[in-house]
């Protein structure tokens, strides 16, 4: 599947899923690789199985992250979607609050660059994203496109078993 190319079926069982075990705001940054699943979250007010997913749309990565950090202080459960060059723009926040006070948000980041064939300004981040990841101690899974409720279970049991942010990483457009 090509850095432009999505598939719906995989971002309507993400958001789904997300629903389903509680997320109530959702918010981020698009990216072509998100595409889909901003798509549904732009329309979500209005699609029965999405009703339940507000979506604030952030004008940073790190906006995002401070937004849903917000709603997770207030008991609710929040998810922020961004590429990964925008990670980086996220990390003083993660650092400085997320990581210390324990306000675990889920961060669902595509892996723009993870093959070598996106965009010159992905091939840095697109290469180490992982070890990236690893050496700031934020668990993540990578996307199972045929099993994304496997892939969703997986990073929530590693964000709540961990008190910490945790990272799903999107590797093929949804």
């Amino acid at each position: 599947m090509s850095a432009t190319a999505t598939d719906t079926g995989a971002a309507r069982a993400l958001l789904e899923e997300l629903a389903g075990h509680g997320f109530t705001i959702a918010t981020g940054v698009p990216c072509s690789l998100l595409a889909g699943a901003f798509h549904l979250l732009e329309n979500a007010a209005s699609d029965p199985a999405l009703s339940g997913l507000r979506y604030v749309p952030a004008p940073r990565e790190d906006s995002a992250v401070g937004i849903a950090s917000g709603a997770v202080v207030a008991g609710e459960r929040a998810v922020a979607l961004m590429q990964n060059s925008g990670l980086g723009y996220c990390l003083n926040v993660l650092t400085s609050f997320n990581l210390i006070y324990d306000v675990p948000v889920l961060l669902v980041v595509s892996w723009r660059g993870h093959d070598g064939n996106d965009a010159v300004e992905h091939d840095v981040i697109g290469a180490e994203l992982l070890r990236l990841l690893d050496l700031f101690d934020l668990p993540h899974t990578v996307l199972d496109h045929t099993d994304v409720a496997g892939s969703v279970a997986a990073v929530l049991a590693q964000m709540e078993q961990r008190a910490r942010c945790a990272v799903l990483v999107v590797r093929e457009g949804i």
